[in-house]
C-alpha cells in the first residue's frame, strides 16, 4: 500500500481508489491509469475509452502478478506507454487476496521456485478460494469485485495466476472464457486475433514461448494423453466474465521458473495484451456492446458440458526441471531448464454441451426467496416484482430425485437435481419476482437459475429449505414475453 500510494503521487495520470474490503478489513486497492480527472466511475466512463482491468494475487501464493503490476505502475508513472492512454483507461488491482497475502509461510506452494523466504496462501481469511466464488459470492472480496465491475464496466479483464503441475516449456500459459454459452464474437476475438497476436509478438521479441493453458492428465487418471484446459464453469473468474459479455484472459506464469522470470513473463504478457487492446479498442467496445444487445430467448444453451477433442493433434512443447533445495527449509523446489521438446497430442481446450435447454423469456422467483433475489442484485441482474396476481402458462421443473455430494467443497455439499419440465397454468402471487432473460446478463441469469445448470443456485445448495422434500423446483419459467 505504501508503494501504491507513492507511485500514484508521482504522476497526475495515476489515481488511487479501492474496490472494497477483504474479510479482515483490508482495503483492496485499484489504480486508475488514464487521462481522467479522478478515480471515480463517472470520470472513467465519461472518457468513452475502452477499459482494461488487470487483477493480481487472487491466489496469494502466486505472487508474480502482484510484483509485475507494481513494476508496470512504476513504468506508467514514469511516462512509459503513454500512447495507450489515447484509447484506454487501465484499472490495475495488484492485490485482490490481501488477507491470504499476509499469511506467509515458507512451505506454501510446494515445489514452486520461490520466493524462498515464503509467500501467502491460496485461500482468503475464510479459507475459501476466491476463484471459485464468482457465482455464490460468499466472500467480501468477490462481492467487492462484482460491485466494482458494475460501476466501472471494464471491457477486458486479465486475471493473473501462477500454475504448477505439468512440466512444459512455456513461460506462461493463458485462456479465454471457456463456457460454451459465451457470445461467439468474444471467443472469436480472443482466439483468432488477440491471443495469437500477443503470442507471435512475444516470440519475435524475446524467443519466449506462450500458449493456451493446459495440463497432461493427472497421474492415476484414466484419460487419453493430451493437453487439457481447466473447467468451463463460471465459478472460475474468466468464465464468469465471458457470461457477462466481456473479454476475459487468464494468465498463468510457470511455477518452476524463477521468481524473476515469472514476474517478467507476466509483465511482458500484460504489456502486449494492453498494446493489442490499445490498437483494437474500438473493436472491443463494439463487440461487447453487440453481445449485450443479443436477445438469447429461445436459443439452446448449455446446462452441462464436456471437453471437446481437437480434430487434429497439436504440437505441445514439453520441458524439463531440475530439483533444488530451499536454503531455509531444505525442501525441494523445481527449476525449469531451457529445454523444448515438441510432442504432438490432441488438445482438449474447448467445451461442447452435453445437455441443453432453451432460454425462456423469464424466470419467476417466489417473492419470499430473499437470498436468491439478493444474490441476483449482487450480480447486477435486473428483475421486477408483479404488482398484482397474474394467471400465466408456465413450465415448472418436476424433481424426480436429488443427489448431494458427501464431500464438502468450498463450504458446500454440491447438489444435483434430476427431473424434467411440465407445462401448467398457475396464478402467480403479487410480489413474485420476474427475471427477464432478454437483458445483458441473461446468460448469467440462465446459468444461475436453471435447475440442471452445473454451476447454479442448486449446485451450490443456496436455496435453503426450499428444496427440502420438494416436489417442484421453486423457480418457474415462461416463454411468454
Amino acid at each position: 500500500m505504501a508503494f501504491v500510494e507513492q507511485v500514484v503521487s508521482a504522476s497526475p495520470l495515476l489515481h488511487l481508489t479501492t474496490m472494497g474490503y477483504s474479510m479482515e478489513g483490508r482495503a483492496l486497492p485499484v489504480v486508475v491509469v488514464g487521462d481522467v480527472e479522478d478515480a471515480s466511475p463517472e470520470a472513467v466512463l465519461a472518457t468513452g475509452k475502452a477499459r482494461v482491468y488487470v487483477q493480481a494475487n487472487i491466489h496469494a501464493g502466486e505472487v508474480c502478478g502482484k510484483e509485475a503490476m507494481q513494476v508496470l505502475l512504476r513504468s506508467l508513472a514514469n511516462g512509459a506507454h503513454a500512447e495507450w492512454l489515447d484509447s484506454l483507461v487501465l484499472l490495475i488491482a495488484p492485490i485482490y487476496n490481501a488477507d491470504g497475502n499476509e499469511r506467509v509461510k515458507l512451505t506454501n506452494r510446494r515445489y514452486q521456485h520461490g520466493p524462498v523466504a515464503g509467500m501467502g496462501q491460496r485461500y482468503n481469511a475464510q479459507d475459501l478460494d476466491l476463484n471459485r466464488d464468482n457465482m455464490k459470492l460468499e466472500t467480501p472480496e468477490a462481492r467487492s469485485l462484482v460491485a466494482f465491475w458494475d460501476r466501472y464496466d471494464p471491457h477486458v479483464i486479465i486475471d493473473l495466476h501462477t500454475t504448477n503441475g505439468t512440466r512444459h516449456a512455456y513461460r506462461l500459459t493463458y485462456a479465454p472464457p471457456l463456457h460454451p454459452n459465451t457470445d461467439a464474437r468474444i471467443v472469436e476475438l480472443a482466439r483468432a486475433h488477440l491471443l495469437p497476436e500477443v503470442t507471435r509478438t512475444l516470440k519475435a521479441k524475446y524467443d519466449w514461448d506462450y500458449y493456451y493453458y493446459g495440463n497432461l492428465p493427472w497421474r492415476g487418471v484414466d484419460a487419453e494423453r493430451g493437453w487439457y484446459t481447466f473447467s468451463h464453469q463460471p465459478r472460475f473468474l474468466t468464465n464468469y466474465v465471458g457470461l457477462c459479455n466481456r473479454i476475459a484472459i487468464l494468465s498463468e506464469a510457470y511455477s518452476y521458473a524463477t521468481v524473476e522470470e515469472r514476474i517478467l513473463a507476466t509483465l511482458r504478457f500484460v504489456e502486449e495484451v494492453a498494446e493489442v487492446a490499445y490498437r483494437h479498442a474500438s473493436a472491443m467496445r463494439r463487440i461487447t456492446a453487440a453481445a449485450d444487445s443479443v436477445d438469447i430467448v429461445g436459443r439452446e444453451l448449455a446446462l452441462r458440458a464436456t471437453y471437446e477433442r481437437s480434430s487434429e493433434p497439436v504440437e505441445i512443447l514439453m520441458g524439463e526441471v531440475v530439483e533444488e533445495r530451499n536454503p531455509y527449509t531444505g525442501l525441494p523446489m523445481l527449476r525449469r531448464l531451457d529445454v523444448r521438446r515438441p510432442e504432438r497430442m490432441p488438445e482438449f481446450g474447448t467445451f461442447r454441451p452435453t445437455e441443453t435447454e432453451r432460454a425462456p423469456a423469464a424466470y419467476l422467483v417466489p417473492g419470499d426467496l430473499n437470498e436468491v433475489l439478493n444474490l441476483l442484485d449482487d450480480h447486477g441482474i435486473e428483475w421486477s416484482r408483479l404488482e398484482v396476481a397474474v394467471a400465466l402458462r408456465v413450465e415448472r421443473f418436476v424433481i424426480d430425485s436429488t443427489t448431494v455430494a458427501e464431500r464438502e467443497y468450498q463450504g458446500h455439499h454440491e447438489r444435483t437435481l434430476f427431473g424434467d419440465y411440465e407445462e401448467t397454468e398457475v396464478t402467480l402471487a403479487a410480489g413474485t419476482a420476474v427475471v427477464r432473460v432478454s437483458q445483458p446478463l441473461g446468460r448469467l441469469a440462465f446459468a444461475l437459475l436453471e435447475p440442471r445448470s452445473d454451476d447454479s443456485l442448486v449446485s451450490w445448495d443456496l436455496l435453503g429449505d426450499a428444496l427440502d422434500e420438494a416436489r417442484y423446483y421453486p423457480v418457474m419459467r415462461t416463454f411468454q414475453r
